[in-house]
């Protein structure tokens, strides 16, 4: 599998889009990431049109619509088969409560994508100095990606130059803490979810600064591909400089609205099908899972925290899609520490995550992970039983 250069996004070779330039194949998921990778080299996009491969992928094969098909059949069958009928009633609970969020959420994400350039995030990432951590942080809020997608541009940004506890920062406090996710967690969790987003940036900054500790004392790996930026550069001044060149025209809106649309479109084609699978997950789990199955294993106490750690660690879902089964643990057990700790353990303790950092990053790296993180995780959950 090819990994696409712009949203890191894995690829299939042979059904994906293609774009040969100076002797090297360069795979994307979608003609917005081709555009973007051509935008971002100054190339003309006609002039090359020949060395331009379509995807070969048929609409059938699409995640999204896959999920959708089936989810749809089984609402279909439901009104035959009574066993589905509890199944159908949760699932449109679920749609009712999320949609508008999810429609915001990547509405949200579309503007970020089409305003805020890469090259802000890669250059605070590659700051040699303490305040990166925060700011690798901070930046996580406007990355509106699903968690594989946020590691995979992760892990791309320490082949930029991105240090080491940079990139751990970066991609905890990614997944929860970004503003597509913000939304949708305040749909399921109301004020409450403003726990879980403050918990992942702190867990975040903490992690990367214990991390540096680590990379002073020889600890952990030093990423060999770290390079001096310009000291020149200053996002503020470019702020000022798009602001002040920027025209308020028929056109540049019509530029604008195409631009935000498409952003939407390709973070959709990320995340929708997850949420889907998550809600799908949850309906499941809420209609055929008496509550007290729920209550007597996963309850607000110490042995629950872990058993929710335990089984987050097995469940492979993105974050969009743990959000739904986060909340049916809540709705069932009024453990809300358990529900953060279900989201937050997606990132700390996944192999996809501890694996990828592993063999790109770096093993001590990976080991540390989990060391440093599970237990501010545990921590953090164990208060919120406490306070809700």
């Amino acid at each position: 599998m090819a990994k696409d250069p712009i949203c890191g996004m894995p690829v299939n070779e042979s059904q994906g889009l293609k774009f040969t330039f100076e002797n090297k194949d360069h795979y994307f998921c979608s003609n917005h990431c081709l555009d973007k990778f051509l935008k971002d080299r100054n190339i003309n996009k006609q002039e090359f049109s020949s060395c331009i491969t379509p995807a070969k992928t048929p609409f059938y094969k699409n995640k999204t619509f896959i999920v959708t098909v089936v989810l749809l059949s089984i609402i279909l069958v439901s009104y035959f088969v009574p066993f589905l009928v509890a199944f159908r009633l949760a699932l449109f609970l679920y749609l009712k409560k999320i949609w508008w969020g999810v429609l915001l959420g990547l509405f949200i994400g579309g503007i970020i994508d089409h305003f805020v350039p890469r090259e802000y995030i890669s250059h605070i990432l590659s700051a040699p100095k303490k305040r990166t951590i925060f700011y690798s942080a901070f930046l996580g809020f406007f990355m509106s990606a699903c968690s594989h997608g946020i590691l995979a541009l992760s892990i791309e940004l320490h082949k930029k130059g991105a240090s080491n506890p940079a990139v751990v920062a970066f991609l905890l406090a990614s997944p929860w803490a970004n503003m597509a996710m913000t939304i949708m967690l305040l749909v399921f969790f109301g004020l409450k979810a403003l726990y879980i987003i403050i918990s992942a940036l702190l867990v975040a900054v903490v992690t990367g600064l214990i991390f540096q500790a680590l990379e002073r004392f020889n600890l952990i790996e030093t990423n060999k591909n770290i390079v001096h930026t310009e000291k020149s550069f200053s996002i503020i001044a470019d702020i000022k400089k798009r602001l002040y060149g920027y025209r308020v025209s028929k056109e540049n809106i019509n530029i604008d609205t195409k631009g935000v649309f498409k952003g939407m479109l390709a973070l959709s084609d990320m995340v929708v099908w997850w949420v889907l699978i998550g809600v799908g997950i949850a309906s499941l789990a809420g209609a055929y899972i008496p509550s007290h199955i729920l209550s007597k294993y996963m309850g607000p106490t110490i042995p629950g925290l872990f058993i929710t750690l335990l089984l987050a660690t097995v469940i492979e879902v993105c974050s969009e899609g743990s959000s739904p089964l986060a909340f049916e643990i809540y709705r069932q057990t009024k453990a809300f520490g358990n529900s953060f700790v279900f989201l937050m353990a997606g990132v700390v303790t996944d192999y996809t995550e501890i694996g990828l950092l592993w063999h790109n990053v770096g093993k001590k790296t990976a080991i540390w992970l989990p060391i440093v993180a599970v237990p501010q995780v545990v921590l953090l959950g164990y208060i919120a039983n406490k306070l809700f």
